[in-house]
């Protein structure tokens, strides 16, 4: 997705593009499993080396459900301003501000596009109720139920000497912390 900057006449273009399971795909590190988006990119060139691009995207992704772990949809409906402006250098420290080299004649929109579709994934994201995968609930309410609060589900760590141990042959506090808190947890029974 490539934005031949350089060569915008003033005024106003529209353009658009449809992002598809390839492009997600080629996201690194994404959950989304594959995806219908359309963007709608109007560009304004008001003045020499200043640009102002509009984006909708809509559509909807595949992502898996936090419960049940199967695929779920999205839906994507986000819209994102940026001002381009012409530079001497690479510079986004502003929001919603991208200053870039003058030499530059094409901007690539992808890396925009896919902050604003993967913005819309919430941080906590699950199936309507009813709609998650039955077995997999069956299975988290079985290893709820058998609880892991008792001491025996709780052993301290084997103890590495080179860790534990400083040169004067004190414990490291930090294991000592650890230690603390599980006598007080043992002693509150």
């Amino acid at each position: 997705m490539k934005l031949s900057i350089s060569s915008l006449p003033f005024g106003k273009q529209d353009f658009t593009y449809h992002l598809d399971g390839k492009f997600f795909n080629e996201i690194e590190a994404s959950e989304v499993r594959s995806g219908s988006v359309d963007v709608a990119l109007s560009v304004t060139h008001r003045q020499e080396g200043i640009y102002e691009l509009d984006f909708v995207c809509s559509g909807a992704i595949t992502i898996p459900c936090d419960r049940c772990l199967d695929d779920m949809e999205h839906p994507v409906d986000a819209t994102y301003h940026l001002t381009v402006k012409m530079g001497d250098a690479l510079d986004d420290s502003v929001d919603g501000v991208l200053v870039i080299p003058s030499s530059w004649r094409t901007l690539d929109l992808a890396p925009i596009v896919r902050d604003t579709v993967l913005l819309t994934i919430p941080m906590m994201h699950v199936h309507a109720p009813g709609e998650c995968n039955e077995e997999m609930l069956g299975r988290l309410e079985e290893h709820a139920a058998r609880g892991y609060d008792s001491d025996e589900d709780f052993e301290m760590p084997p103890q590495d000497k080179n860790i534990e141990d400083n040169a004067e042959g004190d414990i490291d506090p930090r294991w000592a912390a650890l230690k603390q808190l599980v006598e007080n947890k043992n002693n509150k029974k």
